[in-house]
């Protein structure tokens, strides 16, 4: 009899978690004005808000914790990491900054002007908060096949070559550079093909313009290189993650995802001059260069991680407990992005609360309804998120309405994956009663869903 599939560690701490009434709940969500970022963590039973941060370090990440050097420059543990950044991705220039977001701020400060138009897969949230906050634009090429939730193609996460192509046959002059985002996370998790990365390369070489990853979730893209992709079965994660990098000319990182710390982020390049005009920002908007807004002994603790996180055995039990979700949500009918992403579980809102109008926000309502049910806190990745069209200012419904049930790497249980699967079938059989939504009352000019107040359509 084959053994059943088991963690590839075990468990050496706990931290208690505590159950909540629905009364309580109900209480929480008026003072956080139905917006789940402004319930405080207590609040919470299981949190999917996000994967960022969030996940438990090793024993060997936590050891390396007391290596720190906290010099101000020069510092070991800069080095360290640089090295080891060197190695997983070929990259010779590094500069630390203190997460993804600061990332794609010191280098569009440096690359990104007024008017320009940056294409890409489905940029994210802060990537394309930081593009339109430079009155530029944010063209997405993600593949078609992204728009339907059930269809099951190996890599939705794919740029649209023939889309690519042309935006730079109409555009070259003004765009700066592509970017690929490595899973495409606003597409659902769904990653990017090797031969992608290849055909986006060539294009790219065509016009004379440079690529950049995204690379939050790297190792994750290059596991399912690995598993869904002909030709690399028999290839390590590190050899993948190599060919990945050497189709790119720089990448930014949130190490908080595949680094697997809790603060911390980088930018890494193969060109000089890209890390001179990246250094001309990193000083006055995050430290010095040699910490650039971390800590040494987060730099210590993210050298292990990236190097732990790049092994098939790692990878492979943070992916099979996503995948164990969707199958229980399979068993339900529960509707998500197929097939199932490297870091959470996608459901499609508009499937299941389709009595509720998309001007009322039906995955934020979906969102709302699972909290409520259970305490569990997701994540609307979909029209609250989309913000407003920067010249229109009219909502942009054109994408697909996601709540995203992000999994902390080594944090829960497959038990607490049964509960949240359960939770949202509660939430699923009662969807026709639920014909209402949510309405905004207040909002920032960008990137609103942190901040956003919300109450009741119906009020």
């Amino acid at each position: 009899m084959e053994l059943p599939f088991a963690e590839s560690w075990k468990i050496k701490m706990v931290e208690p978690i505590r159950k909540s009434t629905r009364e309580e709940r109900e209480q929480w969500l008026k003072e956080a004005h139905y917006n789940v970022f402004q319930l405080k963590a207590d609040q919470v039973y299981i949190d999917c808000i996000t994967d960022s941060g969030t996940g438990a370090m090793s024993d060997r990440q936590w050891a390396a914790v007391m290596m720190g050097d906290e010099s101000y420059a020069g510092a070991r543990s800069f080095f360290t990491l640089r090295d080891t950044i060197t190695r997983i991705t070929g990259f010779e220039f590094v500069v630390p900054t203190h997460q993804g977001r600061a990332a794609e701020n010191v280098l569009f400060s440096h690359l990104v002007k007024a008017g320009d138009i940056v294409p890409g897969n489905s940029h994210f949230d802060t990537t394309k908060g930081h593009i339109e906050s430079r009155k530029a634009t944010a063209l997405d090429c993600t593949v078609d096949e992204a728009k339907d939730t059930q269809l099951e193609v190996p890599f939705k996460g794919n740029v649209d070559v023939k889309k690519l192509e042309k935006a730079l046959e109409e555009h070259a002059d003004k765009i700066p550079f592509i970017i690929v985002t490595i899973t495409n996370n606003t597409a659902g998790g769904q990653p990017v093909s090797m031969q992608n990365l290849r055909d986006v390369r060539r294009v790219a070489d065509k016009y004379g313009k440079r690529v950049v990853f995204d690379s939050a979730r790297f190792a994750e893209n290059a596991y399912f290189i690995k598993t869904r992709e002909e030709g690399y079965a028999d290839r390590t994660i590190k050899e993948i993650t190599l060919e990945m990098f050497a189709l790119a000319d720089a990448m930014t990182m949130s190490a908080k995802k595949d680094g697997i710390v809790n603060m911390g982020g980088f930018i890494a390049t193969r060109w000089e001059d890209w890390y001179e005009g990246a250094k001309r920002f990193v000083i006055p908007f995050e430290g010095y260069l040699t910490y650039g807004g971390m800590n040494g002994r987060d730099m210590e603790a993210l050298a292990v991680g990236l190097d732990e996180n790049t092994e098939f055995d790692n990878l492979h039990t943070r992916i099979h407990q996503v995948q164990f979700l969707a199958s229980l949500l399979d068993e339900y009918g529960i509707p998500y992005q197929r097939p199932a992403g490297g870091h959470a579980i996608f459901i499609d809102a508009g499937k299941i609360l389709t009595n509720v109008p998309k001007e009322e926000f039906p995955a934020q309502t979906l969102t709302v309804e699972l909290y409520r049910e259970a305490g569990i806190r997701g994540c609307e990745i979909g029209y609250i998120l989309a913000d407003r069209d920067p010249v229109t200012r009219e909502n942009r419904f054109g994408g697909l309405d996601l709540l995203r049930l992000a999994i902390p790497r080594r944090v829960y249980t497959d038990n607490h994956m049964r509960v949240i699967a359960v939770a949202l079938k509660n939430v699923f059989d009662r969807r026709n009663e639920i014909t209402r939504g949510v309405k905004i009352v207040w909002e920032s000019e960008l990137m609103r869903h942190f901040t956003v107040k919300l109450a009741p359509a119906a009020e």
